[in-house]
């Protein structure tokens, strides 16, 4: 029976024999006394056993794999070592590396290198970062066997719910069971496995317990999580009446990117802040009241037990055209859904390589995607028509819809300084805060980052068709004015004070309760003392020749396009900077909010990271009624503990398929060091 005690070279040695799935490769073990007495006999030994090729010099000191307090990674290995003299110093700096954890019986482990090797990495019984019952197995296939363990770019990873029976990528199977055979002989409660794989199948490099950040999860209550989840799923699988497409697939990065502007796991505040000011109702509305299909009523983003996913049919829905309904919104939805299933790679990229959601320049060619896939040239031609009076009504000269958005910031900007200085109760001025921040931030920011991205989308097609080169384009861009380029210019001309004034309601996690102000924790960001003291950020200034501008006349006009080629670049730089200045605006009554939201917190024994914990929808029961606010506030902060607890746990797809099959639980390709 293995023992706990034992150290890694002990524990590879007692499973040699027992192992049916894998191999482990031969070794010759030296005692750290030992190798003081007499190092030369232990350099023959290890000729004789092993013969005379590269060894592998590796750690095992006694410290070194507990249940407990694992010390993995702490000490070196040595690879690729040749020669008796480099065995000798190669033993020599695997015992200088346990330093004060050193001991007499501390052991260095020599085994030949493995060669040929397809696939190697880590795998583990349970989730080390939360014990839940998944395997993980985190890989890489550039045939070096520590690219896991060394922290090494292309690391990929497969998570594999308890009981499911998802097909694992080449290679992974036999490591699963592996590591099974493992758990089955081993005394403790969770398994560090690192292993190689090569033609001849699994070797075991080593296998230790491993240190759980949290208590194990109850198995029983994770499958009823996923349960839960696989039937909603299934249930969203069913035609909607007021939807187009046979199906749907949910994802973390397409239209509003949740995974990218709160991350793949928020605390229930930022999720409930951003669902209430964008995708519960103000994506929709923005969308239909730029000429897109309406649907409204659909939320855009779903809490998958605190994860937060995209409900990609409604989303494809809402950027075909309003004027084409029937067989043909049917089709082009099916067909945007289809495209996003089998290349799920794309779904943080469905806007450029999926959707066609407006005209550009280059678009009678990109429509070729379309006929390709049986689309008819009267099918196409209709779309084409459909997104250029789309796109004309959003950029016209004077009255573009861009511009009545960026009206409407000027009523944020003025309701904002008199919510500010009106006598209010703190709790009043919150919910006013939010409320305008919906109304007047967020919906007009919703419509110029639609124009934005039409801006850009614009600019690539001029590329495209070779009227503006990559350079040109590149010099476009960096001659913006945005808020970005002015922060970079204040931050060098500004004293602090005057900065902070202007920018000081920044908050590097816009949503989130726990990232401080740039106001309040100024050292934190600034490192500036004022004044001009540093050169001002040189800004490349952009011009079109009037070449250039006299064949964009000509390029508009083959596209019936009207517009002006002066109108059309102003209107790209108006958009792109826009959006930038948009989201500066509405994030201020945003980030105001959500210092009440603290100093309401505050009032009652909450924490910042307790109050982070609360669903924004507390605040309008706490405004509208006469009930305790303490009681409120500890109810929800209970509920969305209890809720962050499931979702830091659980693992899903990034997108989960419109058949589930494979579901619950594997997510091939995705790497848990970027959150994807």
């Amino acid at each position: 029976m293995i023992d706990l005690r034992w150290t890694k070279a002990d524990v590879l040695d007692g499973l040699r024999e027992r192992l049916r799935t894998a191999t482990i490769l031969p070794s010759h073990v030296i005692v750290v006394d030992d190798w003081l007495a007499d190092r030369e006999a232990h350099v023959a030994a290890v000729v004789r056993r092993l013969g005379d090729r590269p060894w592998l010099v590796r750690s095992s000191a006694r410290g070194e794999d507990r249940a407990g307090a694992s010390l993995a990674g702490a000490f070196d290995s040595v690879a690729d070592v040749v020669g008796r003299d480099a065995l000798e110093r190669a033993v020599d700096q695997v015992i200088g590396s346990y330093g004060m954890h050193a001991r007499p019986d501390d052991q260095v482990l020599v085994q030949p290198m493995l060669r040929g090797v397809h696939l190697a990495g880590v795998a583990f019984t349970a989730d080390p970062g939360t014990g839940a019952p998944y395997r993980v197995v985190d890989f890489t296939t550039d045939g070096s066997t520590n690219g896991v363990t060394s922290g090494r770019a292309g690391v990929r990873t497969w998570v594999q719910a308890e009981g499911s029976d998802a097909t694992p990528p080449p290679g992974i199977a036999p490591v699963l069971a592996t590591i099974d055979e493992i758990d089955e002989l081993v005394p403790w409660t969770a398994t560090d496995l690192e292993f190689a794989v090569t033609a001849d199948g699994v070797a075991v490099l080593q296998a230790r317990p491993r240190a759980l950040s949290r208590e194990p999860g109850a198995p029983e209550h994770h499958a009823r999580l996923r349960a839960s989840v696989r039937d909603w799923i299934d249930k969203c699988q069913r035609p909607h009446p007021f939807l187009h497409g046979r199906t749907t697939v949910f994802g973390v990065m397409p239209d509003w990117n949740p995974a990218e502007i709160i991350g793949i796991r928020p605390r229930p505040l930022a999720l409930s802040l951003y669902k209430d000011l964008v995708t519960d109702s103000t994506w929709a509305y923005q969308r239909n009241n730029y000429g897109y299909r309406n649907v409204r009523g659909h939320p855009l983003i779903h809490s998958l037990h605190g994860l937060p996913y995209v409900d990609v049919r409604a989303s494809f829905n809402s950027f075909v055209p309003g004027d084409i309904d029937g067989p043909l919104a049917e089709r082009l939805v099916n067909h945007y859904v289809d495209s996003l299933i089998a290349r799920p790679t794309l779904h943080d990229k469905v806007e450029f390589d999926i959707v066609f959601s407006c005209y550009t320049l280059d678009l009678p060619s990109r429509l070729g995607r379309l006929r390709d896939a049986g689309f008819s040239e009267r099918e196409t031609q209709r779309l084409a028509d459909s997104l250029r009076r789309l796109t004309s009504r959003v950029i016209a000269p004077e009255r573009g819809l861009w511009r009545g958005d960026a009206a409407r910031l000027d009523v944020l900007v003025e309701r904002h300084a008199r919510l500010m200085a009106a006598d209010l109760e703190p709790l009043d001025r919150l919910v006013w805060l939010l409320e305008d921040c919906r109304r007047y931030g967020t919906l007009p920011f919703a419509g110029l980052a639609r124009a934005g991205f039409i801006a850009v989308q614009m600019l690539r097609s001029l590329v495209t068709v070779g009227l503006l080169s990559e350079d040109d384009a590149a010099a476009f861009m960096a001659d913006l004015d945005t808020v970005s380029s002015q922060l970079t210019r204040d931050v060098v001309q500004l004293d602090r004070s005057t900065f902070l004034a202007k920018y000081g309601h920044l908050r590097p996690g816009t949503y989130d309760i726990g990232s401080p102000r740039y106001d309040e924790t100024p050292e934190l960001y600034l490192s500036h003392g004022g004044g001009a003291s540093r050169p001002v950020p040189h800004r490349e200034r952009c011009t079109v020749d009037l070449g250039q501008l006299r064949d964009l006349r000509t390029l508009l006009s083959e596209h019936d396009l009207a517009l002006d080629p002066v109108d059309l670049l102003t209107f790209c730089r108006s958009a792109m900077e826009l959006r930038e200045h948009a989201k500066f605006l509405f994030t201020r009554n945003l980030s105001d909010a959500i210092s009440l939201l603290s100093m309401l917190g505050a009032e009652h024994g909450l924490s910042d990271d307790d109050m982070s914990y609360v669903d924004v929808r507390v605040v309008r029961q706490l405004a509208s009624s006469c009930s305790d606010p303490a009681t409120l506030l500890e109810r929800s902060i209970a509920e969305g503990r209890a809720v962050h607890a499931d979702s830091s746990a659980m693992w899903l797809p990034p997108p989960i398929p419109a058949t589930t099959g494979c579901f619950p639980a594997a997510s091939p390709g995705s790497s848990r060091r970027t959150g994807a």
